[in-house]
């Protein structure tokens, strides 16, 4: 019996004005190559994240939708939720 986990980012969004990235990921375990637990996982990151931790597909995805310009606009953003009254 060998039991082996594996997570998987299997399925990428692009979410709301400031194109945030959305990754499901698939937890799976297995019992000698055959799956016996399944289960998901989801995260948003943020175009202020540091994205160095990531694997280079989130990392392409990531340095081709947040531009410059969407950078600035969502700290611009973040700086207005934050002097809010």
């Amino acid at each position: 019996m060998t039991l082996e986990k594996k997570t998987i980012n299997d399925k990428y969004e692009v979410v709301g004005n400031f194109k945030h990235l959305q990754i499901r990921e698939a937890i799976v375990v297995e019992d000698d190559g055959v799956q016996v637990a399944h289960s998901w996982h989801r995260r948003v990151l943020s175009p202020d994240a540091d994205i160095s931790g990531e694997n280079s597909e989130v990392q392409g995805l990531a340095n081709v939708l947040w531009t410059q310009e969407i950078k600035d606009s969502y700290a611009t953003h973040l700086e207005e939720i934050k002097n809010r009254p």
